[in-house]
């Protein structure tokens, strides 16, 4: 069966979890450690033509190891691991690194430079959570929202916020970058992250083909069916492989199921329109979102981790950016979309001049919904220098996709 090729399903990141310390003369063992297994790991994969994109590497809370006494301190400190990181000597993937994550205002007023100096070696992120009545911490929101606004303003054309979001309801052990985190006491371990748009569109077309006339009196149960029975052949055969190549050193710890889409592979969008949704934002998104989200909970026989839902990344899917340019949906849209998949308001281009105040107004609106529907959301905006709603992006960066800038109410 088509399904069951294995181009279909690409692993997007073997993504390792290390605990760091004070002690600099331990850092260089333990990123080379890590990145070793995960190089040995993507050989076992292709050697199965299972083709790996990315190995990524995350650490616990940065202020547990960098000295972030002053910037100057902390990016001498973030000079020392990208240097550890450029001397691997592995097979050429490409290698990312997450700092993990801001705890306090201090260290996020650290990251906008630390970001404009070191990029994608700089992933780092915030979780807000709620106090004892349940209100989420607008201190730390608006700390965070000054962070983005400055990052825009530092980095070209504002891209750096794509290595900076703000988690509401997230747990440890996201696969991807930026939200993901680690905790020192979880110790040494590994997940898997998939990209599967175009293993979702294959078996949809197969289906679709068995009833051209589109009459079926179960449609979506049967669309829930082949997919999910597509990703739980690819999961099973991916473990197999992961169970093969466990070693004292890293526990495995999961598969975060998501999609994932790329640049580099089938728009969910088109994954929307096989499910008969003439368009992403046309009546009918919200079911097909949720039927969506309940595929990739539905995997079993493995733990799922991270977001393990419907992704909605606005600029590293084609089909999105280009709705944005045929103003198919807005802001509003996609975090009602959130109540039913999984991510956010995810890498969403808005007007550079959008005032702080707006952004944490966004942030808590995001928040809310994480917090009252237990799901874990993310907000990663890109106020882009000089762009108003409507004008189109120029964004240079080989992650990201063009699109138009989406107004915020």
């Amino acid at each position: 069966m088509n399904f069951k090729n294995k181009q279909l399903c690409r692993i997007r990141t073997v993504t390792t979890f290390v605990v760091m310390d004070k002690d600099k003369s331990t850092w260089q063992e333990s990123i080379y450690q890590a990145a070793k297994f995960c190089s040995d790991l993507s050989q076992k994969f292709l050697l199965q033509d299972y083709e790996v994109q990315s190995i990524r590497i995350v650490t616990n809370p940065f202020g547990e190891f960098l000295n972030t006494t002053t910037i100057d301190d902390a990016k001498s400190d973030l000079e020392t691991i990208t240097q550890l990181l450029n001397d691997l000597d592995l097979p050429g993937l490409r290698i990312r690194f997450a700092i993990g994550e801001a705890r306090n205002k201090h260290e996020i007023s650290l990251l906008p430079e630390l970001i404009k100096a070191y990029g994608d070696l700089c992933n780092a992120c915030v979780n807000v959570g709620l106090d004892e009545n349940s209100i989420l911490d607008n201190e730390l929101i608006t700390e965070a929202a000054m962070a983005v606004k400055k990052i825009s303003k530092i980095t070209p054309r504002g891209e750096g916020n794509f290595n900076f979001p703000v988690n509401f309801n997230c747990d440890p052990l996201i696969p991807y970058f930026p939200a993901s985190y680690h905790r020192r006491e979880m110790g040494k371990c590994f997940v898997i992250g998939l990209e599967t748009p175009d293993l979702l569109v294959q078996v949809l077309d197969d289906f679709n083909d068995s009833y051209p006339d589109g009459k079926h009196n179960n449609l979506f149960k049967g669309y829930f069916q082949v997919m999910n029975e597509a990703l739980q052949y690819h999961v099973d055969r991916i473990k197999i492989i992961v169970d093969s190549s466990e070693t004292e050193d890293f526990n495995f710890s999961g598969f975060d199921s998501s999609a994932a889409p790329s640049k580099d592979c089938s728009s969910m969008v088109e994954v929307y329109k096989r499910l008969g949704v003439d368009y992403f934002g046309a009546s009918g998104t919200v079911e097909a979102s949720s039927l969506l989200t309940k595929v990739f909970k539905s995997i079993q026989n493995v733990e799922l981790v991270g977001f393990s839902g419907l992704m909605l990344a606005l600029t590293e899917d084609t089909g999105l950016a280009e709705g944005t340019i045929q103003n198919e949906f807005d802001i509003r849209s996609l975090l009602t979309y959130s109540a039913v998949c999984g991510i956010g308001l995810d890498t969403v281009p808005i007007p550079g001049d959008t005032s702080i105040e707006k952004i944490s107004a966004l942030m808590r609106d995001t928040g809310t919904m994480a917090f009252r529907l237990n799901k874990p959301l993310t907000v990663r905006l890109f106020p882009v220098p000089g762009l108003k709603a409507g004008d189109i992006t120029a964004f240079e960066s080989d992650d990201l996709c063009n699109c138009a800038v989406l107004s915020v109410p």
